[in-house]
């Protein structure tokens, strides 16, 4: 529980920076782009995927010490496959142009990404430091 509270003390700002960063530098400055997806879903998303990643690797480090790499390599492939059923409809779509929407997703998607990785490296350096 205590892990969880120091993570979400890092998860939220960094959240709520990129979001704030994401909405007001590049949204709003497109204004000619009606964007497929809304920034607060992308976000919302990634914020709720990144927090069931790392309480499922806390479970696993309790459980199973010796598969918390493995966790996070399996529940990184899920997030990756939810990504790609979160982005079906915009694939699906007849619009013409979705380069800037994509982008508007996968640029968040991978600074998230890096940050559950520092993360799960921490947890794991952690438990092999004790």
């Amino acid at each position: 529980m205590i892990k969880t509270v120091s993570f979400l003390k890092y998860l939220i700002p960094f959240t709520l920076l990129l979001f704030v960063a994401q909405h007001y530098g590049t949204v709003a400055l497109s204004v000619n782009h009606d964007f497929f997806y809304a920034t607060w879903g992308i976000y919302l998303f990634l914020f709720v995927s990144t927090l069931l990643i790392y309480v499922l690797l806390l479970f696993v480090d309790i459980s199973f010490p010796d598969f918390t790499g493995f966790a996070f390599m399996g529940t990184t492939f899920v997030k990756m496959m939810g990504a790609v059923v979160f982005l079906i409809p915009l694939i699906q779509s007849d619009r013409t142009e979705t380069n800037l929407d994509i982008a508007t997703f996968f640029v968040p998607y991978f600074l998230f990404l890096l940050f559950e990785t520092i993360f799960a490296v921490r947890l794991i350096n952690n438990r092999a430091s004790t």
